[in-house]
């Protein structure tokens, strides 16, 4: 699974980056720590583009100005790296922060399509994270906007994402009960993001991160966009692996395209490895498009759960459920387990802004009973 899980993480678009120079108010703390100097004097180019006065972005169609005073910006080492962008440990106002700095090479085309597409997404991800606030969001902090680089500055969340503790995990069990609490976090976020009129578009492991304390955050909304808008913005693709099949043919789509991305993050969890494994990205949306391929769900996995699964990665956006409706869901799962151990329904849930009363998928969920005599077998990572 290692291989495959570097050679997924290849695929993210939005990683980070920049480190400092004698003359930048970045005072990179990699440096104390002994750096290697060829590295140090590459990675320092990228400095030359802030000034001490720091910089400024206003966030797109918006009155609120974030502003960094790049003298109380700290770098540290840099723990991811993309095409385009990189990622720091930061301190900012003595807080520890995640520095995303995205950098639009010289070797832009003439008509500076790359530079227009990166500026725009910078400007989506900070227009959409700075007005996003709930537990399960990341917490944007700041961001400056100095062309050919971009700064966006959140929250650190030391756990790292839920890709890497999937990976850890390899032959170990994973409770139920965890499993569970970790769906709830990814739900709860994505049904207040939906509530505002975003869909994220990227929704996978490597975009949900975990704090101290173990609560989970969606994070990277790079790609994000408001419904409203979000067919416009098609040259800006997801993940294949998780990504929708009406999003693979570019057909128009709506905020379904993330349920569909949940409801392989919940297998994924069930089965221990990510879809798809035996195909590369491209194999796998071709499957996924023309043979309308979903990955096996294990034996093992409860029925309830199973049919959870399927409704969420259905082919048809309109039959499966919202996030409100999902939430609701696990909320009776989480019940469930307390109570006897099993992992099943105990009423049909429904949203409370459904005057209409439960959808069919969740009265169908609700004729599992649950077994009171032996628990349900734990899902292995191999």
């Amino acid at each position: 699974m290692s291989k495959i899980f570097h050679k997924d993480v290849q695929e993210l678009k939005s990683s980070k980056s920049l480190q400092s120079s004698n003359t930048s108010p970045l005072r990179h703390l990699a440096s104390l720590k002994g750096h290697d100097k060829l590295r140090s004097k590459k990675e320092s180019s990228w400095t030359k583009y802030f000034d001490h006065g720091g910089g400024r972005v206003t966030a797109v169609e918006m009155a609120d100005e974030w502003t960094v005073d790049l003298s109380k910006l700290f770098l540290g080492l840099r723990f991811a790296h993309g095409t385009y962008s990189r990622l720091y440990h930061g301190i900012y106002n003595d807080e520890p922060v995640a520095v995303k700095i995205i950098r639009i090479p010289d070797d832009d085309d003439e008509n500076g399509t790359l530079a227009t597409r990166l500026e725009n997404q910078y400007n989506r991800e900070v227009t959409l994270l700075s007005r996003l606030h709930h537990q399960n969001v990341i917490k944007f902090v700041a961001a400056c906007k100095k062309p050919p680089v971009y700064c966006v500055i959140t929250e650190y969340l030391s756990e790292g994402s839920l890709r890497a503790y999937l990976h850890k995990l390899e032959h170990k069990l994973i409770p139920f009960e965890k499993l569970i609490a970790i769906a709830l976090d990814i739900a709860r976020g994505l049904e207040y993001i939906h509530s505002q009129g975003v869909i994220h578009r990227d929704l996978k492991p490597e975009n949900v991160l975990i704090d101290q304390e173990f609560h989970l955050k969606i994070a990277d909304f790079g790609i994000a966009c408001e419904e409203a808008y979000c067919y416009s913005l098609a040259e800006d693709p997801g993940t294949y692996r998780w990504m929708a099949p009406e999003m693979i043919k570019k057909k128009s789509y709506g905020k379904k395209v993330d349920v569909y991305s949940f409801g392989l993050i919940l297998w994924e969890m069930v089965a221990g490895t990510i879809p798809y494994e035996d195909m590369n990205p491209i194999q796998a949306a071709f499957a996924v498009v023309n043979k309308n391929l979903r990955p096996i769900i294990p034996g093992e996995c409860p029925p309830a759960l199973r049919a959870l699964i399927e409704q969420c990665w259905s082919l048809h956006p309109e039959k499966r459920p919202e996030f409100c409706q999902i939430v609701k869901v696990l909320e009776q799962f989480e019940f469930s387990l307390a109570r006897d151990g099993t992992l099943n329904l105990v009423q049909n849930p429904a949203c409370q802004d459904h005057k209409k009363g439960p959808l069919r998928w969740i009265q169908k969920l609700g004729h599992t009973h649950p077994s009171t005599t032996t628990p349900m077998p734990k899902p292995k990572f191999t």
